[in-house]
């Protein structure tokens, strides 16, 4: 009989349960479509790796002395004597010595194909008859002069076979033929420029040496012949199987996508969590507004357990039918992310059990216990409430909230302070769990706080529009637990927007500080990607008329004490001024030997000025360098300071990243003679501090913009709760509407009373989650200051803003409930029971 009950109850309320399922629809979208993505993404690069190296039994490479090394560009060269001496192990087959470096190609509108930056890879190669790159137009190239480029750079910088183009690599721009064209196959966007074997060490490495050698089997295993060469081998050098080459490759790619799979999923799991308060909250309503029938039910003999399967059996029928919506919106939103990847992500999605699974179960799970306690309470409305006309829901103590939810908020905080004092462990967990504790105890004080609040939120309504904005105050006041259950939704994701856009204020802030405080210099000429500054570049700096001095910087990494550091080579005397370096003790660098450090460093390491310093280098090399000098915190330097004679001397294509210009003045005039000087080479551009700061601002507005994307699925969540909310409560006092009408009242003046009841709840949300999100914001600089985040900002423009979006999100979640409300008709209004 409760079954039968059960599907009655769906079709009836068939509206209802569907605004209520479109909550469970979108977070089950996010959940599904990132599994699907990954998936996805993990087949089509494991296959792709699989092609690259399948037929490669053995591969020969420098030991990695110093990690940071995985795309092999920067790691000792091969003499080519070592494809000789493996030519004759027996068992090797068809050797062949790859060159791999940078090397980006200049489209006809002048700039380099791609974005250098943050973009795909730029990958110069030579040629070889085992590339894993298909030759599909054109010819092989031959010389000096001669190019080949992928298809996908081809199209986007508008170059056909025969055209001539600019190639940057680390030296002068080389001005090249196109001659033929290669399929790169799912490469993650990357450019793919391939020169003859020469040519390519020339540009790419250095001429007679190779990145690593490959090599097949004339029948051997590859265990057997990878033993075979590595007892010819010097001792830099190392042997590899095909199959843990493979392996290597797939468990980056899938350290990669797993953290993009944790992070997406974050932002799904807010949107869940956020969905879960509109469930509640309509269940709630649902279950208040068949009280009677409910207690018709148990006065014919229904069991409380009967009661509660009955409705919690109309939540698993909701929870089906939106993740099974959410399942097929996932495979949607998976085909967007894919087309977003460029080559990458053709060919159709891959579909496993996996998004499947935990799509029904997060969908069918959030849905049955946020119904459960709605379900409990329906299950204790006593028989005898059936022949009453004023029946209601038992409510628990408000006593009993105000203390779980402030024991909750206190708790969280303190994990929040917790993760970000790093008292140990991942961070990550007690600032999750944190911030959950903080939300659900906000969450249930909301109820207490709302009634302050709304009354003067909504005060200028009541006075300026007469008796809709007091109606209005009074339906938002009526019910404190539903109007907080329903503003908590938007609370959270507000909250989490505004964190994101006071820290991005704040990082903008704590940049423009550091530049003001920290650079010194004139202006800087920086390389875009990792072609750097080529001597003839810096020479034409040099030559400019009102330049002093022009002086490289260049970056590493270094092992020290058995750790992986990174490091800053430069003229000391030059970059304590350009940089405005605070030496603390001992004096600036002078000798190639000479290291500076930060204090944090000389103190966590226990040095002193004049202590000696084993490093150990990429090429294997060791050197005991004396320490200067010690600095405050730089964060433009980092902690360590070498000299560039000890870069150059353990580097093998030394690259300088940025040059440090002094002029004689800076002014528009002296700027574009060092833009003119650089004009021949795309990679380069000249920045003063205005520059700097601009560049910075835009990296910090990306990120922003970004994580707000991602969080805007859970407002457009919140606001299909506001509908459903309004929905139902339009529905509950359809008999209190009906005689409004019957005295008077206008279908305009009826609209306007829900419009305002709509915005002063998503107003009071946003109020609540944007003092939230301050409080965030604030404790994470705070936490960050000694990390460089030395600037509290808020950004009250863009909260203002925030706040008007959220009256926007009334106004348009009351059009249908208000529109609803303004078609009754007043006699059956008022017959309403």
């Amino acid at each position: 009989m409760m079954g039968r009950v059960t599907l009655r109850n769906l079709a009836a309320h068939k509206i209802r349960l569907v605004l209520t399922a479109v909550a469970v629809i979108l977070g089950v979208a996010f959940v599904a479509g990132t599994l699907m993505f990954t998936d996805t993404m993990n087949k089509r690069f494991d296959e792709l790796f699989s092609n690259i190296s399948q037929d490669i039994a053995v591969d020969v490479r420098a030991k990695k002395v110093v990690g940071g090394d995985e795309d092999g560009m920067s790691a000792q060269p091969i003499p080519a004597s070592v494809l000789e001496t493996v030519k004759g192990v027996d068992g090797v087959k068809d050797p062949i010595g790859n060159v791999t470096g940078y090397a980006a190609v200049v489209g006809k509108d002048g700039k380099i194909v791609g974005t250098p930056q943050n973009g795909p890879p730029q990958i110069g190669v030579n040629l070889t008859r085992s590339a894993f790159y298909e030759l599909t137009s054109g010819r092989a190239p031959r010389g000096p002069r001669e190019v080949v480029i992928d298809e996908a750079s081809a199209e986007k910088g508008g170059l056909a076979i025969g055209d001539t183009t600019q190639v940057i690599t680390a030296g002068p721009p080389q001005r090249m033929k196109v001659v033929g064209l290669v399929d790169t196959g799912n490469m993650m966007g990357a450019t793919v420029t391939a020169f003859d074997t020469p040519t390519a060490q020339r540009l790419l490495l250095k001429p007679g040496y190779f990145t690593d050698i490959e090599m097949k089997s004339a029948g051997p295993s590859e265990e057997e012949l990878r033993d075979r060469v590595a007892a010819v081998l010097p001792d830099n050098l190392e042997a590899i199987t095909g199959t843990e080459l493979r392996e290597e490759a797939q468990s980056d790619v899938a350290q990669i996508m797993g953290f993009f799979r944790t992070f997406l999923l974050v932002f799904a799991l807010i949107s869940i969590f956020v969905g879960a308060f509109i469930i509640f909250n309509t269940f709630s309503m649902l279950v208040a507004q068949r009280t009677r029938e409910l207690a018709l039910l148990r006065a014919i003999g229904a069991a409380r357990a009967q009661v509660t399967r009955a409705v919690i059996g109309e939540a698993v029928a909701v929870g089906i039918v939106g993740s099974t919506l959410g399942l097929a919106a996932g495979a949607g939103l998976a085909s967007l992310l894919q087309a977003q990847m460029g080559d990458a992500g053709e060919g159709g999605l891959v579909f496993t059990a996996t998004p499947v699974i935990w799509s029904y179960a997060v969908g069918i799970v959030v849905t049955v216990v946020s119904a459960y306690f709605p379900a409990r309470r329906a299950a204790k409305i006593p028989p005898v409430a059936a022949m009453r006309d004023d029946v209601a829901l038992p409510q628990r103590s408000m006593r009993i909230r105000i203390a779980l939810g402030s024991l909750l908020t206190a708790v969280g905080a303190g994990l929040i302070a917790a993760g970000l004092a790093g008292t140990g462990g991942n961070p990550a967990v007690p600032v999750g769990a944190g911030a959950f504790g903080v939300f659900v105890g906000i969450a249930m004080l909301a109820p207490v706080i709302s009634v302050p609040v709304l009354r003067v939120l909504g005060a200028p309504a009541a006075r300026l529009l007469g008796p809709p904005g007091r109606l209005a105050r009074q339906n938002a006041l009526r019910n404190p637990r539903r109007t907080a259950a329903t503003a908590a939704a938007l609370m959270i994701g507000l909250a989490l927007i505004t964190t994101v856009n006071v820290l991005g204020a704040t990082m903008r802030a704590s940049i423009d500080e550091q530049i003001d405080a920290q650079f010194g210099g004139d202006y800087l000429v920086q390389a875009q990607g990792a072609g750097g500054v080529n001597p003839e570049a810096q020479q034409k700096v040099r030559r400019t008329p009102g330049v002093v001095a022009a002086s490289p910087a260049y970056d590493g990494q270094v092992k020290i004490d058995g750790k992986d550091v990174f490091y800053v080579a430069a003229d000391a005397a030059v970059i304590v001024e350009a940089a405005r370096l605070n030496i603390v003790s001992g004096r600036a660098a002078s000798g190639p030997s000479d290291l500076m450090v930060d204090e944090g460093t000389a103190e966590d390491r226990g040095w002193k000025v004049g202590s000696t310093v084993p490093v150990q280098f990429p090429d294997g090399e060791t050197e005991r360098l004396t320490l200067a000098g010690v600095y405050s915190r730089s964060d433009l330097i980092g902690p360590r300071l070498l000299s560039p004679e000890m870069h150059r001397r353990h580097t093998l294509n030394p690259t300088v990243g940025i040059m440090v210009v002094d002029t004689v003045r800076t002014d528009a005039a002296m700027r574009s003679a060092l833009e003119s000087a650089v004009s021949g080479y795309p990679n380069l551009e000249v920045a003063d501090q205005a520059s700097l700061k601009e560049d910075a601002r835009g990296q910090v507005d990306g990120f922003v913009t970004f994580l707000t994307i991602l969080l805007i699925m859970s407002v457009i969540i919140a606001a299909v709760g506001v509908i459903n909310t309004l929905a139902l409560s339009v529905i509950e006092r359809t008999r209190e509407i009906g005689l409004l009408r019957a005295i008077g009242t206008s279908r305009r003046q009826l609209r306007r009373m829900i419009r305002l009841e709509s915005i002063m709840i998503a107003v009071f949300g946003a109020v609540l989650g944007m003092g939230i999100g301050v409080a965030f914001g604030a404790a994470l600089q705070r936490a960050l200051a000694d990390e460089g985040l030395g600037v509290l900002s808020i950004p009250y423009g863009t909260l203002v803003l925030y706040l008007g979006v959220a009256a926007v999100i009334g106004v348009l979640a009351a059009l249908w409930p208000a529109w609803r409300a303004g078609r009754m008709d007043v006699l059956k209004a008022i017959s309403t029971e």
